[in-house]
């Protein structure tokens, strides 16, 4: 906490009123000036017509994010520490900061479907009555090729299949969370360099498995976009087995495989 540091003022809502949000939208970034603005302003439309509160939560970018993070956030909060801020460290950094009782984490490279206030009002209301929510993720048709389709629409599949299960699995791109879930399980493990999205959807399953209690709902007919950049860099093959090792690894060692995630932007 003693490495993080607010660089913004709350954003005053226009009406003056002082309602609790109907969600908070937390978005963790480093260095993404080249897709920050593509996030934030579809988000901050619907934030003035869904009431939400914005959340950016920086590990520390040295490039022009800030200043877009500042223009369009309600909140924004920079690690200042002289370690690398682990992903999981910068949503947490961010949710505390949140007043809302749900909390929507969204990656900072992502797009949203045309209609986006409808696709946040479901993923909100998934949350309020499940616990916790997510959806499928693929590459934006504009630019997906047949391996993009073949593998993501393959990994979507599998991760519906572990949600029906009762396995929990949710990628990072988009998360929904009740406030009250993720305090109780101390949020995002903050040790894990890689695999702290799956993480923390598998302990929610694994308690709903033994309790009955809070459940992830997998919303199928929902989609938002990520960038392909580490496809096309590092290829599927190569970031297939990134994840399946840091997986295996996080249930089995309790840590990531990976003594580093490298960002490529």
């Amino acid at each position: 906490m003693s490495n993080l540091a607010p660089v913004s003022e709350p954003r005053s809502r226009p009406d003056g009123a002082a309602e609790k949000p109907a969600a908070s939208v937390v978005v963790p970034t480093l260095n993404e000036e080249k897709t920050l603005r593509a996030v934030l302003e579809p988000l901050r439309t619907s934030a003035a017509r869904l009431g939400l509160e914005l959340i950016v939560s920086d590990g520390g970018s040295t490039d022009g994010t800030l200043r877009l993070a500042v223009d369009l956030a309600d909140h924004v909060v920079v690690h200042r520490g002289a370690e690398r801020q682990t992903i999981g460290a910068g949503r947490n950094a961010g949710a505390r900061l949140a007043q809302a009782d749900v909390l929507l984490f969204f990656n900072a490279d992502i797009g949203f479907p045309e209609d986006t206030d409808a696709f946040l009002s479901e993923l909100i209301s998934a949350a309020q009555e499940a616990g916790a929510a997510t959806c499928r993720v693929a590459v934006d048709p504009a630019e997906a090729r047949l391996d993009d389709r073949l593998v993501l629409g393959t990994c979507n599949a599998l991760f519906w299949g572990w949600n029906r299960l009762g396995l929990g699995m949710g990628r990072g791109e988009c998360h929904a969370v009740r406030r009250d879930l993720f305090k109780a399980f101390g949020g995002y493990d903050e040790q894990l360099v890689a695999g702290e999205d799956f993480d923390l959807f598998r302990r929610i399953a694994k308690r709903a498995r033994r309790t009955g209690g809070p459940r992830i709902r997998f919303l199928w007919h929902r989609m938002v976009y990520e960038d392909p950049r580490r496809y096309r860099q590092r290829g599927y093959a190569r970031t297939m087995l990134d994840w399946l090792l840091n997986s295996i690894s996080v249930t089995v060692r309790g840590r990531s495989h990976s003594r580093t995630w490298d960002a490529i932007r």
